[in-house]
């Protein structure tokens, strides 16, 4: 019998701790989400500014990368990083291309969400 609470109550911390940690990476993720309005030019502006810092994050996590891999993945992990730069670019100028000043909304909020998204990927394989 005393096993089985042994077990529920460990159970039990295990999901507490896991609801505490999705909780705290959502609301981290909400508060990274920038909060852009004003004109088409502003609106531009702030998501080229909220992209600067994970393009920081991006580039300090794919050189971590490069550092921590074996000899074998290098090449690899180079080849992968330059066409991904080479679809983010191809990608977001499609949306630049668009009817009307959304456009270039659209295309810069596709640069940030790609970057953050492509940062996270990186860093996440490093156990950040």
């Amino acid at each position: 019998m005393r096993s089985r609470i042994t077990i529920v109550v460990a159970a039990a911390v295990l999901l507490g701790a896991a609801v505490v940690a999705w909780a705290d990476n959502k609301d981290k993720a909400k508060e990274a989400e920038p909060s852009c309005d004003g004109g088409t030019s502003d609106i531009v502006a702030c998501l080229a500014k909220a992209t600067e810092p994970w393009d920081k994050r991006l580039n300090k996590a794919y050189q971590e990368a490069l550092k921590d891999a074996q000899p074998e993945q290098r090449e690899h992990l180079r080849k992968a990083q330059r066409l991904w730069v080479q679809y983010r670019d191809a990608n977001c100028h499609y949306y630049a291309l668009g009817e009307g000043s959304i456009a270039r909304i659209d295309a810069a909020d596709c640069e940030y969400r790609m970057t953050r998204s492509r940062a996270e990927e990186l860093e996440s394989g490093l156990g950040n």
